[in-house]
């Protein structure tokens, strides 16, 4: 009988894609409270691009293996653990560890996933999918009637939060380069290509009064124009650095930068709100409620991709063997949807 052993990929320190290494070893065994799951679908997301660089700002010390979500089925339970779990599929956040083919977490952390998504669709819409129901529906509490701006339209948090945006009744303006274009507005969103000229007078353009919410994964100087883009009562959600994604130096500094403007904006008197998104929230102090809230907001994600009020966007099915060739695609910018990486 063969034996079964795990497959993981190893972030050696700060290397090119190619750098990456394949490690092999036991399949792990759970602990009290612990399930082990067999991986059939992990991403690639913005955050690997960054530990890669040793940019992301609360990463782990180098080796580790990278992994900020994942789709599996539950092998094994620990001591306590409802035996009811084994052989069903189920969704993580893991921040860490899921580029491997085994893992094991604890049992509080794995949430079900609903008969009927395969685990790729389920997997595009973990992260994804709790970022932008969070900041869409906890942040900024958009409601029908309302015009949002979403930076990055095309990407992975942007797909899904148009598409909740569009669900909840809002209009909805997109950046994206041009290629993306017909797609948006087969979906129902106005584009405005990121790269032509001054996009927030473009945004003017098309909401005079200002917009009700933006969503900004961009960062740097750019923030500034979002945030005058609000009209009077209206949200910022900051959720990333990306406009400083090949910089050198501290990971930290770009997001400190990001906290201090966003804490200064909310003194003003102007009505407008401002926040800094980190899905870990909470977690660190209150952790059953950061866990009911992250299984209550999978839940309805889930049952948005069910509905059809989200789709999955798969922008490449990749064997984790091939993890190198994975992040170098999710890095080219030339694919839209998620990157994902399979058994």
């Amino acid at each position: 009988m063969d034996t079964v052993e795990r497959i993981e990929i190893v972030l050696p320190g700060k290397v090119e894609p190619e750098g990456l290494e394949l490690h092999r070893g036991p399949v792990p065994v759970p602990a009290a409270g612990q399930v082990v799951v067999a991986m059939e679908a992990t991403g690639v997301s913005f955050a690997e691009q960054q530990m890669r660089r040793g940019r992301y700002y609360d990463q782990p010390p180098f080796p580790f293996v990278p992994g900020y979500d994942l789709v599996g089925t539950v092998l094994t339970v620990g001591e306590g653990v409802d035996r009811g779990l084994l052989g069903t599929r189920v969704a993580a956040l893991t921040k860490t560890g899921g580029w491997a083919s085994h893992i094991a977490l604890d049992a509080a952390d794995v949430v079900a996933v609903p008969a009927g998504i395969s685990a790729v669709d389920a997997e595009t819409a973990v992260v994804n999918g709790i970022t932008a129901w969070q900041m869409l529906h906890r942040k900024a509490r958009v409601r029908a009637g309302q015009t949002v701006l979403v930076h990055g339209a095309n990407g992975g948090v942007g797909s899904v939060l148009v598409q909740l945006a569009l669900a909840a009744g809002a209009q909805v303006i997109g950046t994206a380069s041009p290629r993306h274009h017909d797609a948006l507005r087969a979906l129902g969103v106005t584009p405005v290509d990121y790269r032509s000229g001054d996009v927030p007078a473009r945004v003017r353009a098309l909401a005079p009064g200002g917009v009700d919410a933006v969503f900004d994964h961009v960062g740097g100087e750019g923030i500034v124009g979002s945030w005058r883009l609000l009209a009077r009562g209206g949200t910022l959600v900051s959720y990333g650095s990306a406009a400083t994604r090949d910089d050198e130096g501290s990971g930290a500094s770009p997001v400190l930068k990001l906290l201090g403007r966003v804490w200064l904006w909310n003194w003003l008197p102007n009505g407008r709100s401002a926040y800094f998104f980190n899905i870990w929230a909470g977690r660190a102090y209150a952790k059953d409620r950061f866990r009911a809230r992250l299984r209550a907001d999978l839940t309805q994600v889930f049952a948005a991709l069910r509905s059809g009020e989200i789709t999955a966007k798969v922008a490449a099915e990749i064997p984790l063997a091939r993890a190198s060739e994975a992040m170098r695609l999710a890095e080219s910018g030339t694919v839209a949807g998620k990157v994902v990486l399979v058994p």
